[in-house]
């Protein structure tokens, strides 16, 4: 084979492996979730209201556990790329509907980088994963150095939520902190508790995928 063919046929190739680049990152963004905006009012905080729920029963992974956000108008939306103004403060209500167990890492049992931590009212900085019905999941911002450690509802309950968005009549412990958001920047936030049933160690699936158990603050 002579060198125009050579090249020719590298040329092909390469064209081929470029377009099949961009057609996968075209069909990440196409199928990444949407994102929530809080920015509408700057300079006064932010009512964030959120739930875990152990099955989202609905969308291409219907068994998976998930994180879902109310939005400004009132509704449930299966998404973890929120976006808020900078230096203000979040006030969270967390709508824990998840069962719970002992944590591997005692750590993250410890509530950090929040203020007025309340479980069901009750000012709390630390779960003891091995009494009562241990940790759910977690809502953790590392470069904020925040972690609050979700206690699980007990297994045995008669009344708990089948598929998300999840009712206050289920049941559930409610999680309430504030924080503030810092300086402009991308945050990311996450669950450390590994909770992707179905996969090695329980951190696959849910874990790794945003729009489930991770997301991004995006603070402006």
């Amino acid at each position: 084979m002579n060198r125009p063919k050579r090249i020719a046929i590298i040329s092909a190739i390469f064209s081929v492996a470029v377009g099949l680049i961009v057609f996968a990152a075209m069909a990440f963004i196409a199928s990444s979730p949407p994102s929530v905006d809080f920015t509408a009012q700057p300079g006064k905080p932010v009512q964030l209201t959120i739930q875990t729920v152990g099955t989202i029963g609905f969308g291409i992974h219907p068994s998976w556990v998930s994180y879902l956000v109310k939005s400004p108008s009132g509704q449930w939306v299966n998404t973890t790329l929120w976006q808020f103004p900078e230096h203000t403060t979040v006030d969270v209500t967390l709508l824990e509907y998840d069962t719970g167990s002992p944590l591997r890492n005692q750590e993250v049992g410890s509530v950090t980088g929040v203020q007025n931590p309340t479980v069901n009212g009750d000012p709390y900085t630390l779960v003891n994963s091995y009494a009562g019905n241990g940790v759910a999941h977690t809502f953790s911002v590392p470069q904020l150095n925040i972690n609050v450690p979700l206690p699980g509802i007990n297994s045995n309950s008669k009344n708990a939520c089948g598929a998300a968005p999840c009712t206050i009549a289920e049941t559930h412990n409610t999680v309430k902190f504030s924080f503030n958001t810092g300086a402009a920047g991308m945050y990311r936030w996450q669950c450390f508790i590994p909770c992707g049933l179905g996969f090695l160690y329980g951190n696959g699936g849910p874990m790794q995928t945003i729009g489930y158990m991770d997301g991004f603050l995006e603070v402006s």
